[in-house]
């Protein structure tokens, strides 16, 4: 059976998922974070996709972007993919591939799911009771989003920009747009 074709249009936003086969480990060390990181915002940037969000899960990743012209997530995941799991084979002295099957993924909705979507994909640490406070996990967007830190990585979305036309108060809201409602609600 032939595979169903991805709708993977452009200034659309996407919610990307990526698990590990079995759901094993996918980050072993810090290193392997920085590195995935590293090529995330490389490969974004030659593949014409801003990311909105993002977190590195021990055994899964969980992006948010919306890409430029048609086809641009494909590649920026082949490229992504490839260049992570030769690093993992490598350095870890393993073959074969380190992802089960095809990335999963979803087209958002921008005015009804994209916030809310960028609220599951940052809150997910504590959902797994990982932490107790989004900012407490460092392999996640929510700093920047929810605290206002810079992470270069991020595009603000659309409804951002709508939201919080300013840059400045984009970040000096962020906390309150988080928190007040959302991860107290999960405690």
């Amino acid at each position: 059976m032939s595979r169903r074709p991805r709708v993977l249009l452009a200034n659309y936003p996407l919610h990307i998922v990526q698990r590990g086969i079995n759901r094993e480990p996918c980050f072993f060390t810090d290193e392997d974070y920085y590195c995935y990181l590293h090529w995330l915002e490389e490969s974004a940037r030659a593949c014409g996709c801003a990311i909105h969000a993002y977190v590195l899960m021990s055994n899964h990743v969980h992006l948010l972007l919306t890409p430029q012209e048609d086809g641009a997530p494909s590649r920026l995941m082949q490229s992504l993919g490839r260049r992570y799991v030769q690093y993992t084979n490598r350095f870890y002295r393993r073959t074969g591939s380190l992802w089960e099957e095809r990335y999963k993924s979803s087209v958002v909705q921008a005015e009804s799911y994209l916030l809310a979507c960028q609220r599951y994909i940052e809150l997910n640490p504590v959902r797994a009771g990982m932490v107790a406070d989004p900012g407490q996990y460092r392999w996640s967007s929510y700093r920047a989003n929810g605290l206002g830190e810079i992470d270069v990585r991020l595009s603000p979305t659309v409804m951002e920009y709508l939201l919080f036309p300013v840059r400045k108060a984009w970040h000096e809201a962020g906390r309150e747009r988080w928190c007040a409602i959302e991860w107290k609600r999960l405690s």
